[in-house]
């Protein structure tokens, strides 16, 4: 992956990259929770970011059609069909020069 110029963080991009898909934790330059590390699947590398996803969101209740569809009303007359969710998942953007140390499986 090129970055443009001259990077001191090209070889760490480089080897996040080949990383895309697996669950890594990342240890960044910074107090408090922040600094305990974030572990998720590594989602996207580029020369400014890392993008890992930390929590994965459920599945919707009803993927084919919304509340008020037919079909929906037609197997639950109840009316128990909805869109909500039990949790969203989350997604965290870490600066690339805030790393401190990439922690992956050797295999």
């Amino acid at each position: 992956m090129a970055c443009g110029g001259f990077n001191s963080n090209q070889s760490l991009v480089a080897h996040l990259c080949q990383y895309i898909g697996e669950t890594v934790t990342i240890f960044t330059k910074s107090g408090g929770v922040s600094g305990c590390g974030f572990t998720g699947v590594l989602f996207a590398v580029n020369c400014e970011f890392v993008q890992i996803v930390t929590d994965f969101g459920s599945a919707p209740t009803n993927p084919i059609g919304g509340p008020n569809s037919s079909c929906c009303n037609n197997l639950y007359p109840e009316n128990k069909c909805s869109y909500e969710y039990q949790r969203t998942g989350s997604v965290c953007d870490i600066p690339v020069d805030k790393i401190a140390a990439f922690c992956h499986n050797a295999v």
